[in-house]
């Protein structure tokens, strides 16, 4: 059993989770359950559970409501701690060490007060990068927010809208900041309609500060999902399928692109758009031009064949007049 709720999309919310110092960040704003921070506590059932659970949520429903969760899903309350607040502007868990797992939903490009506040340049979250994420779209914000969570051996996966990996101005900074100190690990861009709410084709950005070689992978997983009546799926196959993609990090033809990041860099202009680096692949039938000419020349001669019978018989009638 799990408890939901509607309409909170404006809401900047995490939570968090802490296996074995592993950390999880999950928007609490479409349900308001932390259903993302619960299904990560799956993975880990064979773990044993350092610190528990942090979260925090500014709507206070939905905060009532992830606490309420974590009873129902038998989280002992010495083992959570749900805070209420904003998130960008008011972090609760700062004090924390870092995590060495971080999975993260924020909300799409949600508004914010950006640059408007001076000393946010000056956070740590924030400051690394030079730029602060736009005041109409604060998704680097959040991405920042859970880079600054992350330890060095650790590794985060964050959903994302796809536009932030292609426009401009002070996202293109940010995103230059995170090639060039190899912190991108990979991008995968997902089905479109699997989400509540929104049937955009969503990326997963894959983040780490362990990396072992300067290269990026680009995943397109688009094909990867099973039609529902009301929205696509992840089945276990296709969650298989993209998982051994990711596992074997190499380029797979119209799967699967392994790029330097001194390339994305230098030659995409910082562009981490999947389809930038994935062809798709063409499914349209191929033609032999050699066949065709052929069959044509055989077509024409049929055509002067048909076309000197038919004079004949116009000759002979002309005659029988």
């Amino acid at each position: 059993m799990e408890i939901d709720a509607r309409g909170s999309e404006k809401s900047l919310s995490f939570c968090y989770l802490k296996i074995d110092n592993i950390f999880c960040v999950s928007r609490l704003t479409r349900e308001g359950s932390g259903s993302l921070l619960l299904q990560m506590k799956k993975q880990f059932e064979d773990h044993i559970l350092e610190d528990g659970f942090f979260g925090q949520e500014i709507n206070m429903t939905n905060f009532n409501l992830a606490r309420m969760n974590m009873f129902l899903h038998n989280i002992n309350y010495n083992n959570f701690d749900i805070k209420r607040g904003d998130t960008l502007l008011n972090p609760q868990h700062l004090d924390e060490k870092p995590f060495d797992a971080i999975v993260s939903n924020p909300p799409y490009s949600v508004k914010w007060v950006g640059d408007e506040d001076p000393t946010l340049i000056n956070d740590d979250r924030f400051a690394p990068a030079g730029k602060l994420a736009p005041k109409s779209k604060a998704d680097f914000a959040f991405i920042m927010h859970s880079l600054n969570h992350l330890s060095n051996r650790g590794r985060a996966a964050i959903v994302c809208f796809p536009g932030i990996f292609y426009r401009g101005g002070a996202e293109k900074k940010i995103r230059q900041y995170l090639v060039d100190n190899n912190f991108v690990e990979a991008v995968i861009q997902l089905p479109d309609n699997l989400f509540y709410g929104t049937s955009i084709a969503t990326c997963i950005l894959i983040l780490a500060k362990n990396k072992s070689t300067n290269d990026v992978l680009f995943v397109d997983a688009s094909k990867e999902f099973k039609k529902e009546p009301k929205n696509n799926v992840l089945d276990p196959i296709n969650i298989k399928n993209i998982l051994e993609l990711f596992a074997n990090y190499q380029s797979v033809d119209y799967k699967a692109a392994l790029a330097g990041n001194d390339v994305i860099g230098s030659e995409q202009d910082y562009n981490l758009s999947v389809s930038t680096y994935v062809d798709k692949e063409d499914t349209r039938d191929k033609i032999k031009i050699d066949v065709l000419n052929k069959e044509i020349a055989e077509t024409v001669s049929k055509i002067d064949h048909l076309r000197s019978e038919i004079d004949k018989i116009v000759e002979e009638l002309s005659y029988g007049k």
